[in-house]
């Protein structure tokens, strides 16, 4: 199993209930900072890739739509999940 194969998992069990929880709005939100902080690396690096930003910001909306969703129906694990993603500072 690859390492991030591991980290994925780990982030599942983390936010989830079990690891084939992967549906919930807190995993999704957790997997999608995991890989707009890996391409924010990335772009450093590589400033000339457009196509690749324009997927980061797909992913960052999709982010931002669950994070309104969870803000919205379940507010006190919305606020633990910001606090420990590291979002909002």
């Amino acid at each position: 199993m690859l390492k991030s194969d591991i980290v994925v998992r780990e982030l599942i069990l983390k936010y989830g209930k079990n690891f084939k929880n992967s549906g919930y709005s807190s995993v999704q939100i957790a997997l999608l900072t995991r890989k707009i902080n890996y391409l924010q690396k990335h772009f450093s690096e590589h400033k000339e890739d457009h196509c690749g930003r324009k997927g980061l910001l797909s992913m960052v909306s999709r982010r931002r739509k669950l994070l309104d969703y969870m803000k919205s129906r379940k507010y006190k694990k919305y606020l633990l999940l910001i606090h420990e993603l590291g979002l909002r500072h």
